[in-house]
């Protein structure tokens, strides 16, 4: 009986079994099948790649070859006038030629390269408008002393540029950028050549010549152009110790990244030395020397930073040598998912080592002596964009703090900035500022005249309005 019992028990396990196997079996072969589709469908659109990829490259490489001349045979006399035979017109390789609505249209860089056809452009044109708006104190306008010396209480177009830029070839490219600004109260617009240089990128040793007129690659805002800087005036001690136009210079700079396991790039520069601030030798004979070494870490979940070291060294316009030093950081913090940073902070650390000429009134006669001077200054700034999707993710909210000492006269001078910033779009943006300013004297290289006014303190309103018309040059970090 037990066994009987035992047999039936070990019939009943097994005849579900069999089923489920068989289900299994069948499910596997569903799987096979889906996967052979699969399969099979991938293999049919890399095929209609490979045939497109085939088209383009034939098409390239029939642009590329020099088209056959065909011998003329000289016309019988009495024959008539002789008809030209012109070639057929090439279609672009991307399909039809830009628009001028495309041209106009924003964009990325080199964006409509695909749809240029052979003969035509190869640089991408833009144009950049900025425009500021300062409200401050009648004697603050009569003593010249605001962020915009002798435009205070104004509305003024301060930096329009017409920028070109492109490849000249696989070896090289360039950059013209010619900009107008109000220079003055009542003045004329000012029309100037900001940069013209180009770059040769594929020299030994993994290194690159940048040669014309360029903004020097001194610190962190300097290469920038003032409608690309991340506050809406410029940090003191950078007007301070390099005037408002900033280090703009004609010579060379070359760059090389040396191969670590770390990102670094060195640079070194010569220049004429036309600053009429801190270098104004303008000679070869004397020149501008400038280096530079930059560094970048990816701090993973914790965002990114970059350190950065610079030096200039050359001749004031008294023909005295003067040394500047300065350390930079830049900070960004980027969350997964959010397409622009969250918070972003700045910084730069300067060192003035200048020879300057002072009167000595003590003697009997005035005379020129030559004193030292050991002159700093810094600024540290942040902005935070709260929201990363919808109409809020438009805002963002800023702050900068200024101190510096005047590199040739006694005294210093502090600020502190908040700043709010609207994004309408990537290429329009409206910017509403604040500034406090307080000095010990009045008031550096500016040497402000009088006029019954005062700068001791300074306060300011500002209004920023910034657009970019088709293409604009990418940034770094």
């Amino acid at each position: 009986m037990r066994l009987l019992i035992a047999v039936a028990l070990v019939v009943g396990l097994l005849a579900p079994a069999v089923p489920i196997h068989a289900q299994d079996t069948e499910a596997i072969r569903r799987e096979m099948e889906q996967m052979r589709k699969q399969f099979e469908a991938m293999q049919e659109q890399y095929r209609k790649t490979m045939e497109t990829m085939a088209d383009r490259l034939q098409r390239l490489e029939s642009q590329g070859q020099p088209t056959a001349t065909t011998p003329v045979a000289a016309p019988p006399a009495g024959s008539g006038p002789v008809t030209a035979q012109l070639p057929p017109q090439t279609q672009p390789p991307g399909g039809s030629p830009p628009s001028p609505m495309d041209l106009v249209r924003p964009r990325q860089p080199f964006a409509l390269y695909e749809r240029r056809g052979a003969g035509q452009l190869l640089f991408d044109m833009g144009v950049a408008g900025d425009f500021v708006g300062n409200l401050t104190q009648s004697n603050v306008e009569k003593n010249q002393g605001g962020s915009f010396s002798g435009l205070e209480n104004l509305f003024f177009p301060r930096e329009v540029e017409l920028s070109a830029f492109g490849q000249i070839d696989p070896y090289a490219r360039g950059v013209v950028i010619v900009e107008s600004g109000l220079g003055s109260r009542g003045g004329e617009l000012n029309v100037a050549l900001a940069e013209a240089h180009l770059t040769l990128m594929t020299l030994p040793f993994g290194t690159q010549l940048k040669m014309g007129r360029v903004r020097n690659r001194f610190g962190l805002l300097n290469e920038l152009h003032a409608h690309d800087r991340p506050f809406i005036d410029d940090p003191n001690v950078l007007v301070q110790f390099f005037g408002p136009e900033g280090l703009r210079d004609n010579g060379f700079e070359a760059t090389w990244v040396p191969p670590l396991p770390f990102y670094l790039q060195v640079l070194g520069g010569v220049f004429n030395g036309e600053n009429q601030v801190a270098f104004g030798r303008n000679t070869l004979r004397h020149p501008l020397a400038t280096g530079r070494i930059r560094t970048f870490f990816d701090l993973g979940d914790f965002g990114a930073i970059q350190l950065g070291s610079s030096i200039a060294n050359g001749d004031t316009p008294e023909q005295k040598p003067n040394t500047i030093i300065g350390f930079d950081m830049k900070y960004k913090y980027t969350p997964p998912g959010w397409q622009r940073a969250l918070f972003t902070a700045y910084g730069e650390y300067l060192i003035s080592l200048r020879d300057v000429v002072v009167n000595d009134s003590s003697a009997e006669a005035v005379v020129d002596q030559t004193r030292h001077r050991n002159r700093q200054g810094f600024y540290i700034g942040a902005d935070v964009r709260p929201f990363a999707h919808g109409e809020l993710s438009k805002w963002l909210l800023g702050f900068r703090y200024d101190w510096t000492q005047y590199p040739v006269n006694p005294g210093q001078e502090w600020a502190v900035g908040p700043f709010i910033a609207y994004y309408p779009s990537e290429f329009l943006r409206f910017r509403l500022g604040y500034k406090h300013t307080e000095r010990s004297h009045c008031c550096g290289y500016l040497n402000f005249a009088d006029n019954g006014g005062s700068a001791r303190k300074v306060d300011e309103l500002f209004l920023q309005a910034t657009f970019i018309l088709g293409a604009h040059p990418a940034h770094p970090f």
